[in-house]
């Protein structure tokens, strides 16, 4: 904390997010956030301005992104908003995919962070959890191999790792939102509490532990699997198989960097 208690300390005044849904926010509705959703990556953004009234921060994720999407349609506009922290996850849509090589979206990460990172910024890159507990269990294997490769291209381009694999917390079902592929607030609070530990930067998040939930019988526990693929899974495999996204025709709730506690389209000059 500053020595007057007013926020934390650090070296960054301009954040850009890139992402997917993740990034975007979905699980975590808020009316009052731009976009309709708040998220991880506005919570990390709200730590980050207390204390710092020049702090600017954009937010370009979209939903349902692919890896190659995001590189192309994030990267240029992120690097002409000129930031100092950048925070990209991608890759997660595309290992749900069959025939997807965790190792080819490594290479395509690498080049991509070389960018982000050739002019100072410091990035932050998530690796994937664990997903062995979920319905996601079957790529496990796939995530596995990607966050290997993902350590491998953070050591290269010195960028910093939200490790989401080793946070534990995440296998609590209260983590997750009802559609079982995002999280809900209390997984995007403990996720944001998560990266600003990564940054070495002191918070105000106060750690949660949910009671767990009062064991289902096996009827309760199926009941519940059917109605989760009828209004979820399903869905989303037609999507899949109509080669469209939950993302088509959104834009970035933030597209230009601005205060985070104010009009989200308000950009500030930089010097």
């Amino acid at each position: 904390m500053k020595p007057d208690g007013t926020g934390p300390t650090h070296p960054w005044s301009r954040y850009v997010a890139l992402g997917d849904s993740f990034t975007e926010g979905i699980g975590d509705p808020e009316p009052q956030s731009p976009g309709g959703h708040r998220g991880w990556a506005d919570r990390v953004a709200e730590e980050l301005s207390r204390g710092h009234s020049d702090f600017a921060y954009a937010n370009l994720a979209i939903r349902g992104r692919l890896l190659q999407q995001i590189v192309d349609e994030q990267l240029g506009p992120c690097l002409q908003l000129q930031p100092d922290l950048i925070s990209i996850s991608a890759g997660g849509n595309d290992l749900l995919r069959p025939g997807s090589d965790p190792d080819l979206l490594a290479d395509k990460l690498d080049a991509a962070v070389q960018k982000l990172s050739s002019g100072g910024a410091t990035v932050v890159l998530f690796n994937g959890p664990d997903v062995a507990s979920s319905v996601l269990g079957r790529i496990r294997g796939k995530v596995a191999i990607y966050n290997e490769n993902l350590r491998t291209v953070a050591s290269r381009h010195d960028a910093v790792v939200a490790d989401m694999w080793s946070l534990r917390q995440l296998a609590d079902t209260q983590m997750w939102d009802e559609d079982r592929l995002h999280f809900s607030p209390l997984g995007h609070h403990t996720v944001a509490a998560m990266v600003l530990e990564s940054l070495n930067v002191a918070h105000t998040l106060e750690p949660l532990f949910p009671k767990p939930l009062p064991a289902r019988s096996w009827r309760e526990a199926r009941t519940e699997d059917l109605v989760w693929a009828r209004e979820y899974f399903v869905p989303w495999v037609i999507r899949r198989l109509r080669h469209r996204s939950s993302g088509d025709g959104i834009t970035p709730k933030r597209p230009t960097p601005g205060p985070v506690f104010g009009p989200a389209d308000v950009t500030l000059p930089r010097n």
